[in-house]
């Protein structure tokens, strides 16, 4: 949907979203926003979980069938694509089976959010939508922290809440997995 031009102008300070303030992925989130033609889908927990479950599907195919999705409603001539895999060809590959038009070039590769800013500003529109869902969350469940399996507040959350918020959580994230079996393993225990 960009020429060489139009990134120039309109992408310049795009960067992988993890290397900016917060102050300024709103800034450039707003800026995108306004003048890119661009689409979000949100995965719920739920659906990850079904995706895990199957015998078809991990969440790297996961991720190339929703990236398919959004190819296909925005039909590009060109998409620079952030493999989830460091065997991007194969990824490009499954990635391609899944688009309608097969004419569309493929820019793939791994931790592109760095090499292209296409896929930087892509970035930061997830991050920041990402952190407007976990601050909608806050407001109705408490301090979840950031949601990501390494932060203590994160941890401490999901330790007491687990089985409470069935519709937070992904049942196929080891964390969860953990305090689950956790709680099971005392409730064996109480028959011994």
């Amino acid at each position: 949907m960009l020429d060489e031009k139009d990134i120039n102008r309109k992408l310049k300070e795009a960067k992988d979203s993890k290397k900016l303030t917060k102050k300024k992925r709103m800034e450039l989130f707003k800026k995108y926003t306004k003048s890119l033609t661009y689409k979000v889908i949100i995965v719920e927990p739920s659906e990850i979980d079904e995706a895990l479950a199957s015998d078809h599907l991990n969440l790297n195919w996961l991720e190339a069938h929703k990236t398919a999705e959004i190819i296909n409603a925005l039909n590009p001539d060109e998409a620079h694509i952030d493999s989830p895999s460091p065997n991007a060809e194969a990824y490009k590959n499954y990635l391609r089976n899944l688009l309608k038009n097969k004419n569309i070039e493929l820019i793939v590769g791994h931790k592109m959010e760095s090499k292209s800013k296409p896929t930087a500003a892509a970035s930061v529109i997830a991050k920041v939508t990402r952190d407007s869902i976990i601050e909608e969350i806050q407001k109705k469940y408490g301090n979840i922290g950031p949601g990501y399996p390494s932060n203590p507040t994160t941890q401490k959350f999901l330790k007491e809440n687990w089985d409470k918020h069935p519709e937070i959580f992904r049942k196929s994230w080891i964390s969860w997995k953990n305090h689950k079996d956790k709680k099971e393993q005392k409730l064996l225990d109480d028959f011994e």
